[in-house]
C-alpha cells in the first residue's frame, strides 16, 4: 500500500459540524423562511467562516430536505407542502409510538433522567417564553425517546424524519392554546414510560403526534392557500408581453 496521510483534521470537521448546527437552527426557528434564497457570500458574513465550510454546511441540510437547489436561484429553505407533511406525520406517529412502547418496556435509567429532565426544561422555558428554549427541549426530549427505545432503526429513521419535522415543530408549538396541552401531552408520555405502561405509552405518542399533525397541516394548508393567491394576483397583474 503506498503512503499517503489520512489523518483528518478534528478541527476542520468540528467546525463544519458547527455550521450545520448553526444553520439547522436558524432553518428550525424561522429565522430563514421556506423559500428563502441562502446567499453564500451573506452566509459568510452571518456565520464568520470560508465558503468551503459554507458549501459542505449546505450540501448536508439539502441531503437532511431542509434546503434544496433552484436553478438559477441556487439553494433555498424548504418548503414542505401539505401532501408532505401528511406522509411525515404518519410515518412519525407510527414510529414514535414503537419507541415510546419499547422504551416503556426497557426503561433505561438513564435516559429517564434525560427525558424528564428535558421535560422540566420544556416547563420552564414555557414559562419564559423562550421559542429557541422550547425547541431545544423538544428536540432533547425526542433524543432520550430515540434513544431509550433500544432499536437503532427506530431512532435512525426517525432522527432523518425529525430534521424536517422541526421546521413545523415551531407552527404547531407557538400555536395559540397548543403549547400547554402538548406540555400535558409530553409530561402524559413520560409518566407513563416511567411506569412501565407499554400499551398506554405508545397510544399516548401516537395521540401527541395526530394533535401536532392537526394545527401544523391547517397552517400550511392556509399558507399554500395564501401563496396560490398572492401567485395569480402577480399573473393577473402582469402584460403578457413581460412575462
Amino acid at each position: 500500500m503506498s503512503e499517503m496521510d489520512l489523518n483528518v483534521s478534528r478541527e476542520a470537521v468540528t467546525l463544519r459540524m458547527r455550521v450545520e448546527d448553526k444553520l439547522r437552527g436558524a432553518i428550525a426557528s424561522g429565522i430563514f423562511k421556506p423559500g428563502q434564497r441562502l446567499i453564500e457570500r451573506e452566509l459568510c458574513e452571518l456565520t464568520g467562516v470560508g465558503r468551503t465550510s459554507i458549501r459542505e454546511a449546505v450540501r448536508q441540510l439539502e441531503a437532511e430536505g431542509l434546503i434544496t437547489s433552484v436553478p438559477h436561484r441556487g439553494p433555498v429553505v424548504a418548503r414542505i407542502s401539505v401532501d408532505e407533511a401528511q406522509q411525515l406525520y404518519a410515518v412519525r406517529a407510527l414510529l414514535e409510538g414503537a419507541a415510546g412502547r419499547a422504551f416503556a418496556e426497557r426503561r433505561p435509567p438513564d435516559m429517564l433522567a434525560q427525558m424528564f429532565a428535558a421535560v422540566s426544561e420544556l416547563e420552564s422555558a414555557a414559562i419564559s417564553g423562550d421559542r429557541d428554549a422550547l425547541i431545544k427541549a423538544k428536540t432533547r426530549f425526542y433524543d432520550a425517546l430515540m434513544r431509550g427505545c433500544g432499536n437503532i432503526y427506530i431512532q435512525q429513521m426517525l432522527t432523518n424524519l425529525h430534521n424536517r419535522v422541526t421546521m413545523l415543530r415551531a407552527t404547531s408549538m407557538t400555536h395559540p392554546g397548543r403549547l400547554p396541552q402538548s406540555l400535558k401531552e409530553i409530561r402524559n408520555i413520560a409518566e407513563l414510560i416511567r411506569a412501565g405502561d407499554a400499551q398506554g405509552a405508545e397510544r399516548a405518542c401516537i395521540e401527541h403526534i395526530h394533535a401536532a399533525a392537526a394545527i401544523a397541516l391547517a397552517v400550511l394548508s392556509d399558507t399554500e392557500q395564501e401563496t396560490k393567491t398572492e401567485t395569480m394576483h402577480v399573473r393577473k397583474a402582469t402584460p403578457l408581453g413581460k412575462i
